[in-house]
């Protein structure tokens, strides 16, 4: 159903051009949308219409004209005050018809596009609904998913919409009350930094002036119809798993999720019987700023002594020192490679748990 607002602006430029008042009226003869003030319209005369075989009928020195949707009548129009009330009036109809098939097949594009990224199409169903709306099946897409802190509003998704209003082929929807999902079709040659390059346009773009912060991830690209749901579920991921390990970044993909994606899928009674396996005696959650820092320095500079030592403005024997200490707390040996990537490993697990943890909440 169109809004009314809609139906205001078309009769008000129609009017605009002939001079003919206009107004549109449902079957049970309350009007929607008018260019004339106070206009008494008989709901006898509407139903008689209604029930009439003609596609338009002067009653009362008013036209009446009939709106149909797919054989299926939906509104009338009255038409009055115009050199040629019967012109202005088959083309307000006309008009309003249009808009009316305009609006169906985007809510038809809108709905099989939610589906198809929730799974909830059969595969033969894909290929035959995109056929009909005339989607592309064999274009070469990805999922963008833009999120903010605060709920999105209407103007949030207009504003997305209105962004990528230059090409046919993108389809802007949304699934829940926080973020924005873009189907972006992308050209042959198009591969990981022109994808980045398109996240941070729309940050830059859009980013400001929405409330609170705002990320964006994407999945890998596809090349058939079938595969969207897949790059959705992928930055869905790379959402999530970016909020826990890439906190700093509001631009992040699936592809760069790294260790992250396969400890996010790791079930929590699992994590916690790692942690007290590998720790017995002190969790990686109890060691003190310091601490912390140091491992986290130690890590970012590949295991190396020398260069950690430097930016930490320590001496080479206070590094040790800790390391040492570390030690002896926990039974793993930071300079050793396979201790460093349990430790690493026993990190993240922590981390994960901590914000599995406020999602309980």
């Amino acid at each position: 159903m169109l809004s009314n607002i809609v139906l205001q602006d078309t009769i008000n430029g129609i009017k605009g051009i002939t001079k003919c008042e206009l107004t549109i009226v449902n079957l049970d003869g309350k009007v929607i949308a008018s260019t004339k003030e106070d206009i008494a319209v008989s709901r006898h005369d509407i139903v008689s219409f209604a029930e009439s075989q003609a596609d338009y009928q002067e009653i009362r020195d008013m036209l009446y004209f009939k709106v149909y949707d797919d054989y299926q009548l939906e509104y009338i129009i009255i038409a009055q005050g115009a050199d040629d009330p019967v012109m202005v009036g088959k083309l307000a109809a006309f008009q309003i018809r249009n808009l009316l098939v305009a609006y169906k097949e985007h809510f038809d594009k809108d709905n099989f596009i939610k589906n198809l990224i929730l799974d909830n199409l059969l595969l033969v169903d894909v290929y035959n609904r995109a056929k009909k709306l005339h989607i592309d099946t064999d274009a070469k897409r990805t999922v963008f998913i833009m999120e903010s802190d605060q709920n999105k509003d209407y103007s949030t998704l207009e504003s997305v919409k209105s962004y990528f209003a230059k090409s046919k082929n993108d389809f802007i929807t949304a699934v829940d009350e926080k973020s924005i999902i873009i189907i972006k079709e992308l050209d042959e040659s198009d591969g990981p930094e022109e994808m980045r390059a398109i996240a941070s346009s729309i940050i830059d773009a859009l980013g400001q002036g929405l409330k609170g912060n705002v990320r964006i991830s994407y999945g890998n690209s596809v090349s058939e119809i079938r595969e969207v749901s897949r790059s959705y579920k992928e930055a869905r991921m790379a959402l999530d798993v970016g909020k826990i390990f890439f906190e700093d970044l509001n631009v992040i993909a699936f592809s760069q999720l790294g260790i992250g994606r396969l400890i996010y899928q790791l079930p929590i009674p699992l994590c916690k019987m790692f942690i007290k396996e590998i720790f017995t005696s002190k969790s990686p959650d109890d060691f003190d700023e310091e601490t912390l820092t140091t491992i986290n320095k130690f890590f970012e500079n590949s295991l190396n002594v020398s260069e950690t030592s430097r930016q930490l403005y320590i001496h080479r024997n206070t590094l040790v020192y800790r390391l040492d200490k570390l030690q002896k707390s926990t039974g793993l040996d930071l300079r050793v490679f396979d201790d460093a990537i349990t430790f690493k490993i026993a990190l993240m697990v922590v981390k994960y748990m901590k914000y599995m943890e406020t999602l309980d909440y």
